[in-house]
């Protein structure tokens, strides 16, 4: 059978991963349709595929030829998208065939009432649209091409093509409120580039991340269907339902919110567009003619808010349909958990009436009065821990379950991965088996929080105020869990907060604390925690004399940016200027924060849980690079093996006042730099962090288990662990995508670049170390090791290590100045002379790299900065081109080079280096 069409957004060229995708297909004729449908099912007969297969076309639109581009007999990436976009379980189903079923025994395991042989069959619109995180990159190529260069995806569920479309785009982008051009403007004015309709047709002649916004700009600009097609080969159709979209904004913005409420039709047809509450808003006229007030939906006149349209929305009696994906089309009664809003239909295909009477969690221990944190710091420092209940306080009637919202962590991004997903799993497992319904809100398809079964019911929609605000409504859900899924849901506490909406687990006036600069920082001064010296500026000369103050290096924190950068360590006055003057808006409206920037510290996380402010669980993870290397693209041993028991002892204390002060119930993570037994405090977020599947899976202690049953008021057994003794030592490596970002510089800084991370268990901190290197991507060298390190403490630190690096027969290559230290410093003498790239002189590093001549590059630069194409840069790039391994940071070099020599030495001795345990005998030999 054929289980699902889609059609890419995009015209060939582009891959199909970094493609905007919709299903099922649109612009294909009836018979162009069965055409295709038939020569896959020939393909498949004559391959004799057993189980799922996928095959990609290329179609040409204007005859009825069509080409094979691909084929592959195993699940792909598409496949996933295609069980989440039509509800069938197509990796079920082909496990279930390859052991021997066949598909008419099989059940179809959503609807349950009919056979896996029957064809999905959909009566809605699916669009994926992917996410990139290109301005994570300074000096990348913006453009998108058959590399694919995304990082995550969303799809969104609806009854037209309009509203799909502009779900998802609002999915993808936190700042997007739809199919508009002020997404693009925001990228025009980064690029200091001008709006004319010169500069937004040659923008459309290049795919790129922001090409969908561009369209909406140049119809903005009276761009045409058909001009608009021309430059970009998109098909006509797609183009015209977007011109429809641009047709009811124009519509829209003539309109005050009087006019909308006297004419609800158009407000309806928005809706059924998908036009949110927000992007309604948006485009309305701000005046309100001659009438000043609205009191009946609470409008006092000056500018249009999302919830004044929302209130007259609802007053109008315009409120989301659920309906469910069932695979069926509804040509068979079933009930499935599959479900998705929309402003298309006549009445909900669920029934919710039993919502209405399901009791609400009452946690009185955990009650907002309870988690009030006051505005003084002192009073927080004197206010009353009350006791961790030895029984549950869950109160709801006896044959009602109370019903749970879980937010999701929204589309895979830098920083915010399936760590986040992990975690919002463990939490719905635990809610379940504690006997409570579990309701889950997400939109991204590659997660497992997305799978039907994992919930008792999954809401395919947008992590979004109004998303979430009509979910709870129809729901009426007991509490609602916000801290599982990153940061994203975590930015919704407060507004959800002030609607009505039960947050359970620590309060929101906490979270707001510690989100806040000033507030934190206030409250660690009242109850003796140390910071690094910060403040904030609104002129470049306050910031300047700050930074003479305080002394270089300091970290910038803009809150406007142009190049991409949100943070930068600037090394002197010129790096600051330059810095601000070209990549950042400092004014009273976009204020900078400057820190003092401590070199050489090294950085500690704590990931916990509490309890009312009783600090329940812990475990501290130590960065193998020193500060200065963002958490996400640092690697992490654990338990942290250079801390000494004073500096254990105080990041433990700090943790446990911070809990109190804030009275924590449920899971946070403090970040610390440390340095000569002084302990300061980066941050503390009030949430799970992304190393906590981390931590768990090393202790084989479920923190995300424990923090739900604290945030419910059930009884609670802490497992206690050891944070410092364990026989065995656990490292997660990053993974970077270098390679497929052309003229990205491939050095760690402040912001994070990493797209991925693996963990690995050993024996001691090298075999666990060495072991996740291989895993991310390492290859070990055999015959030379090449050095080129600017900072001269960092030559200097690298000389003992550069002999060990002899002493295992490797060959030696480094720049002068290296070369000249290495022989000076240490008497190393068989270093080879090797030239940096803008010497032109051979032997070159650069034609050495492309050459394959050299095993390992260490090159560790000389400056934060990261426009400068320097030596370096060169270097650095022409090892990621030529697939050379890299290491740019000098502690990831020191323990390469020591695991390497522990290596050399047990297998000289005819020993096995690494250890070959699964992960059940490296946990259970702690119990």
């Amino acid at each position: 059978i054929t289980v699902c069409n889609m059609e890419n957004f995009d015209p060939m060229g582009i891959h199909t991963g970094d493609s905007i995708v919709i299903a099922p297909s649109q612009t294909l004729t009836n018979s162009e349709y069965y055409r295709l449908r038939e020569c896959a099912l020939k393909v498949v007969r004559h391959i004799g595929v057993v189980g799922e297969c996928n095959i990609q076309y290329a179609v040409d639109p204007k005859s009825h030829e069509f080409r094979i581009i691909e084929v592959n007999a195993r699940l792909s990436r598409s496949s996933a998208l295609a069980s989440k976009a039509t509800g069938y379980p197509l990796a079920y189903v082909a496990a279930k065939l390859a052991l021997g079923s066949d598909l008419v025994k099989l059940r179809n395991s959503v609807t349950l009432c009919t056979t896996a042989c029957f064809e999905p069959s959909l009566d809605y619109v699916v669009a994926k649209v992917p996410r990139w995180d290109l301005r994570k990159f300074t000096s990348v190529d913006q453009s998108v091409g058959s590399c694919m260069k995304s990082v995550g995806e969303v799809m969104a569920i609806g009854r037209t093509f309009e509203e799909v479309i502009q779900k998802a785009l609002r999915m993808v982008e936190d700042g997007c409120t739809g199919f508009d051009s002020k997404f693009f403007d925001q990228e025009l004015l980064h690029r200091a580039v001008d709006g004319t309709l010169d500069n937004v047709c040659a923008e459309l002649q290049k795919p790129s991340p922001t090409r969908i916004w561009a369209i909406a700009k140049a119809f903005d600009l009276g761009a045409s269907v058909e001009r608009v097609s021309q430059l970009t080969n998109i098909d006509p159709w797609f183009l015209m339902k977007l011109h429809h979209i641009h047709s009811i904004k124009m519509c829209l913005s003539s309109c005050t919110l009087v006019e909308l409420i006297a004419n609800t039709a158009v407000l309806q047809e928005s809706k059924r567009c998908g036009f949110a509450d927000r992007q309604i808003a948006a485009q309305l006229l701000e005046g309100m003619g001659k009438l000043s007030a609205v009191p009946h939906h609470g409008y006092a006149g000056g500018l249009v808010n999302e919830a004044h349209v929302r209130s007259v929305r609802k007053a109008a009696g315009i409120c989301p349909l659920v309906k469910q994906i069932d695979t069926l089309a509804a040509e068979f009664p079933a009930e499935t958990n599959y479900l998705y809003l929309t402003y298309s239909g006549v009445e909900h295909d669920v029934n919710l009436a039993a919502a209405a009477n399901v009791s609400p969690v009452k946690l009185d221990h955990l009650s907002d009065a309870t988690h009030q944190v006051p505005e003084g710091a002192t009073l927080n420092r004197a206010a009353r821990i009350p006791r961790i209940p030895s029984t549950g306080t869950v109160k709801t009637h006896d044959d009602k379950k109370s019903r749970i919202l879980v937010l999701g962590c929204g589309p895979y991004r830098i920083g915010s991965s399936v760590e986040f997903d992990w975690c919002s799993v463990s939490c719905i497992k635990t809610l379940r088996s504690l006997g409570h319904e579990a309701i889950v809100i997400n939109c991204n398809p590659e997660t497992v929080s997305t799978d039907f079964d994992e919930s008792d019911r999954l809401y395919f929609e947008e992590l979004s105020r109004e998303s979430v605000l009509d979910i709870a409504e129809l729901e009426k859900p007991g509490g609602t869990v916000i801290s599982v899924g990153g940061q994203t849901p975590n930015n919704l506490a407060m507004t959800l907060h002030e609607n009505g909406v039960k947050i359970l687990g620590t309060s929101v006036a906490a979270i707001d604390m510690c989100e806040n600069r000033y507030k934190f920082s206030k409250l660690c001064d009242e109850i003796g925690v140390d910071q690094p010296e910060w403040s904030e500026f609104t002129t470049v000369q306050q910031a300047h004399c700050f930074c003479c103050r305080v002394g270089y290096p300091t970290l910038v924190r803009p809150s406007y940016v142009l190049s991409g950068a949100a943070m930068r360590v600037v090394n002197s006055d010129d790096e600051l200027k330059r810095f601000l003057a070209t990549a950042a808006v400092v004014s009273p409206d976009y204020p900078v924060v400057i820190s003092k920037y401590i070199s050489g510290a090294k950085e500690v996380e704590l990931d916990a849980v509490g309890s009312a402010g009783v600090l329940l669980n812990y475990a501290i993870a130590e960065h193998v690079e020193n500060a200065g290397v963002h958490s996400g693209d640092a690697s992490l041993l654990l338990p942290a093996q250079k801390l000494f028991v004073e500096t254990h002892r105080r990041v433990k204390m700090i943790g446990a006042k911070l809990c109190k002060a804030l009275r924590i119930s449920g899971p946070f993570n403090v970040q610390f730099i440390c340095k000569e037994n002084e302990v300061k405090v980066i941050e503390c977020n009030l949430r799970a962090s992304r190393s906590l599947p981390f931590i768990s899976k090393t202790y084989n202690v479920n923190f995300i288990d424990l923090a739900t049953r604290v945030m419910l008021g059930s009884p609670v057994h802490p497992v206690l662990i050891q944070p410092i003794d364990m026989e065995h030592v656990a490292a997660k490596v990053p993974m970077f995508s270098f390679g497929r970002l052309k003229n990205s510089d491939p050095k760690l800084g402040v912001e994070m670049q990493s797209t991925g991370e693996v963990a690995c268990f050993g024996v001691n901190q090298y075999d666990a170390f060495l072991k996740g290197m291989i895993a991310a991507g390492f290859r070990l060298p055999k015959k030379n090791v090449a050095l080129s390190i600017g900072p001269s403490d960092r030559k200097l630190e690298f000389v003992p290590y550069a002999q060990l690096l002899i002493d295992m027969g490797f060959t030696l290559l480094a720049t002068d100045s290296t070369r000249k230290t290495l022989i000076s410093q240490g008497n190393i003498q068989a270093v080879q002379l090797i030239h940096k790239p803008q010497k032109r002189r051979e032997p070159n590093m650069v034609s050495y790299l492309k050459s394959g001549r050299i095993d390992l590059l260490i090159n560790v630069p000389d400056s934060m900065d990261f426009d400068a194409q320097t030596d370096g840069f060169e270097m650095r790039r022409a090892a990621i081109d030529s697939g050379t391994p890299l290491i740019t940071e000098m502690k990831t070099a020191i323990l390469t080079t020591m695991a390497l020599h522990r290596k050399w030495i047990r297998e000289k001795s005819g020993k096995s280096f690494f250890s070959l345990l699964s992960w059940q005998e490296y946990v259970c030999a702690e119990r």
